[in-house]
């Protein structure tokens, strides 16, 4: 890598404000808020608005589409049509 011309990699915590959930991780974003961590260190946090504590995909809160009534619905609308 050339030296100079990468943004610094360093710690940050990320707040999910939907889940009230926090994590710290290594990131290269930036902020001006700082927030003290469970080991007594200050780090940059990134408020977030969605992270897998809160999106439904991983919570298992997801939604079940009706993907046969849905068919049935396009095939009524658009199906074979006779001519």
């Amino acid at each position: 890598m050339k030296p100079g011309i990468h943004p610094e990699y360093r710690p940050v915590v990320f707040r999910d404000r939907a889940a009230n959930h926090t994590f710290l991780t290594r990131s290269t974003a930036t902020s001006d808020r700082t927030v003290e961590w469970e080991d007594g260190n200050t780090y940059p946090v990134i408020d977030v608005e969605i992270s897998s504590a809160s999106h439904p995909f991983y919570t298992g809160t997801q939604r079940v589409l009706d993907t046969a009534g849905r068919v049935e619905r396009f095939q009524r609308r658009y199906g074979r049509r006779e001519r």
